[in-house]
């Protein structure tokens, strides 16, 4: 089998060693991930067009790999998509600097990973199928979010990562399509009478830096930044999601087509609250980018208790008193 390009594309066994057989885990089941790697195929045969907002998440990504001064010989793309990452990377190295020696492309549709420029491997996020200690790199755009076992697939990818290895991911929050949430709910509450998942829940950026310390990293990050796009209707929004493949993955929504009457309301209720000067509608994308390193020896260290050369009331200018001492205000 080949790619689009005509290069070959790998199976797992031609990356030996980086490649070792894992058996899928059994999380707490909140995606269907069935259906996505189904919608990933759809989405990567007209991908060119709807690729704006993985552009976008990738390049910001990259940008925060230029402030990392050294590199990093193999790196790994964990859902390459359309290979945002590594057109990013190119457009970032400048004179003799080469941040990435070898980037491994990987995706769970077979599509995307046969679209890839270089070397892919079509893997699950929640079962990666590489050797401990592979890669220098692991970075992922727009891919993390769909994960059931997040805390689970973070381990892994600490897992392949070699000492002082780094891993850079960028996934859609909790503040994803807030717009969009509001107004489903609102038409599903009138026109049907209950509500169901119609958008996915994703991670909240408060939890993010703990994930990454819980799976094990050292010195974990994790910042959020929110995209805001312009769209010509909120029916024009649903028809984008759908053609992504982002659209709604959750296990217990409501099976079948939505109803019709259910979702024009739904667009009615969007224009009404969430048209712009413009005369178009705002949809907000909230990117949490997350930042970890695997620990090493030669890596900063927290100061023991007690270790400090300098009191604090020293470098504040000020009195120390000791604990239960009374100090009167003037």
């Amino acid at each position: 089998m080949r790619r689009q390009d005509g290069g070959p594309l790998l199976p797992a066994a031609a990356l030996s060693p980086y490649i070792r057989a894992v058996a899928a885990p059994d999380p707490l089941l909140v995606f269907d991930r069935t259906v996505l790697r189904r919608r990933r195929d759809r989405a990567a045969r007209g991908w060119d067009s709807q690729a704006f907002l993985k552009r976008e998440i990738a390049e910001r990504l990259v940008e925060r790999l230029d402030d990392v001064r050294r590199s990093f010989a193999l790196a790994l793309d964990l859902g390459c998509h359309g290979d945002e990452i590594a057109t990013a990377l190119q457009r970032s190295d400048q004179g003799d600097r080469k941040t990435v020696g070898q980037l491994i492309r990987s995706d769970l549709g077979l599509t995307f990973a046969r679209r890839a420029a270089g070397s892919a491997v079509v893997a699950d996020e929640e079962a990666l199928p590489f050797a401990a200690a592979s890669f220098d790199l692991v970075m992922s755009a727009m891919s993390l979010h769909w994960v059931n076992d997040l805390p689970g697939t973070l381990i892994q990818i600490g897992r392949i990562l070699k000492p002082d290895g780094l891993f850079l991911g960028a996934m859609l929050g909790g503040g994803t399509l807030w717009q969009l949430r509001q107004a489903l709910a609102a038409a599903e509450s009138e026109i049907e009478g209950g509500l169901s998942p119609r958008v996915s829940p994703f991670a909240d950026l408060r939890d993010a830096a703990g994930l990454l310390q819980r799976a094990g990293f050292a010195l974990p990050v994790a910042d959020g930044e929110t995209i805001d796009v312009e769209y010509e209707s909120a029916l024009a929004l649903m028809r984008d999601l759908g053609a992504m493949g982002e659209g709604n993955l959750v296990l217990e929504r409501r099976r079948g087509m939505a109803r019709r009457a259910t979702l024009l309301r739904a667009a009615e209720i969007y224009t009404e609250r969430f048209t712009g000067a413009s005369g178009r509608v705002m949809a907000s994308f909230e990117v949490l980018f997350l930042h970890g390193w695997t620990p090493h020896a030669s890596q900063p260290k927290p100061l023991k208790p007690g270790s400090a050369v300098l009191r604090l009331a020293e470098a504040l200018d000020t009195a120390e008193h000791s604990a239960g001492e009374k100090v009167e205000r003037s």
